[in-house]
């Protein structure tokens, strides 16, 4: 379970350019929940995220992950609850290790810091287990560098990475944004694979309207650091693409009249 509190963040606070990115943002999901999360640029679907995976810290309010108060606690502790993949394929695997050893390394990364064996047979093994579900052949290629595979190929390997520690939140930011509509779509299917075998937490940030009514089983709109919207049940099961769209309509004429 996931719970947000009051959360308060202020960018340059007190300069002209002072921005609050999130203002008093408040949301609770339930373990298993897949939440959607849209807005147009600037809503705070970033700065929620970063707060959430503890990349960032909250000027106030509190998050809570299954009755554990993380509010202070820093990224790497934090990483043991949370797992995130990024927009950029780049950013979650180190190119200059192989495949196996940046499995290592996610696996390590999610338990409790202790002396403990490397590369194993059994873990190269469970590795290749993991891998095979996205059928890219990635199971056959564990002690290839991953700087030679492609944006897709290193966004897969990031997904897995991610959900083989089964963490207790799973982040996606815009995750299939960089790829190419074939590959977005493996990575896409990949994910709601995992999703719902694990029965993972998630919370995933995109700007198509399409997934937002067809994947989750909440949509959460934010609007100037707050929510905006929540859609769950029937009313979910009744938007549409152009319903969404309505939403940032009205709030667009409202900037426009200044109310």
């Amino acid at each position: 379970m996931l719970q947000i509190r009051d959360a308060r963040r202020v960018f340059f606070r007190g300069m002209p350019d002072e921005k609050v990115a999130l203002d008093g943002l408040s949301l609770k999901l339930a373990r298993g929940d897949f939440a959607v999360v849209i807005g147009s640029n600037g809503a705070g679907k970033s700065t929620m995220m970063n707060a959430v995976s503890g990349a960032l810290m909250l000027d106030q309010g509190s998050i809570t992950i299954n009755g554990t108060d993380v509010t202070a606690m820093p990224v790497h502790d934090r990483a043991r609850h949370v797992a995130r993949v990024f927009q950029d394929p780049m950013k979650g695997t180190a190119a200059s290790m192989t495949i196996a050893e940046n499995m290592l390394l996610a696996e390590m990364r999610q338990t409790p810091a202790r002396l403990r064996r490397g590369l194993t047979p059994a873990r190269r093994e469970t590795y290749r287990e993991h891998l095979s579900y996205l059928g890219l052949g990635l199971e056959n290629r564990l002690d290839t560098p991953v700087s030679l595979l492609s944006g897709g190929q290193r966004q897969s390997l990031s997904l897995v990475m991610a959900v083989s520690g089964e963490p207790d939140i799973l982040l996606l930011d815009e995750h299939t944004a960089a790829l190419d509509p074939r590959t977005a779509d493996l990575v896409l299917n990949a994910t709601l694979r995992a999703v719902s075998a694990l029965k993972l937490t998630t919370m995933m940030v995109t700007h198509n309207m399409a997934h937002a009514i067809d994947y989750g089983n909440r949509i959460i709109m934010l609007d100037a650091g707050k929510v905006l919207l929540e859609l769950s049940g029937e009313e979910k099961a009744r938007a549409t693409v152009p319903d969404l769209i309505g939403h940032f309509s009205v709030k667009s004429d409202r900037m426009l009249l200044g109310a």
